[in-house]
């Protein structure tokens, strides 16, 4: 009895897994930069500076052809549609924009960096979780 329960156990964890990486699987496959936030700002070479100069901004750095970016970029979204009100939440594509990227030294994408009044205060390489990006806005608008 004790050894079909723990099979059991097994099978339901297994298909758990499947479902998980399944749902995982999709949602990169389907990330469309296109449905991301309308608060989000879409940052190019030529506002980026004008962009960062007042106030705090958050700009995720990114690519179409990354796979890490585009489990970030939904984050990102959501950081803005809370934030938005309070702080600049950017994207910038350093596929299309290499001028500003390579001026700032980014080598791994995501990265994150956030700005107050044009300096950096905070800079994240990697994806990180909504609750990061939110405690470091929030620290960036109180310092």
């Amino acid at each position: 009895m004790n050894n079909t329960l723990l099979w059991s156990f097994i099978a339901l964890l297994f298909i758990a897994l499947v479902w998980a990486f399944y749902k995982r699987y999709k949602m990169l496959k389907d990330y469309d930069p296109a449905n991301d936030s309308d608060k989000l700002v879409i940052l190019t070479d030529a506002n980026f500076k004008r962009t960062i100069a007042k106030g705090v901004t958050l700009v995720d750095f990114w690519a179409v052809w990354c796979t890490p970016c585009k489990i970030q970029g939904p984050i990102v979204s959501e950081v803005a549609e809370e934030l938005s009100d309070k702080a600049k939440i950017a994207k910038l594509d350093v596929q299309t924009h290499q001028k500003t990227a390579q001026q700032l030294g980014i080598r791994n994408i995501p990265t994150i960096i956030i700005f107050k009044d044009g300096k950096v205060v905070q800079q994240f390489v990697g994806v990180k979780t909504k609750s990061v990006l939110v405690k470091a806005v929030k620290e960036a608008l109180a310092g």
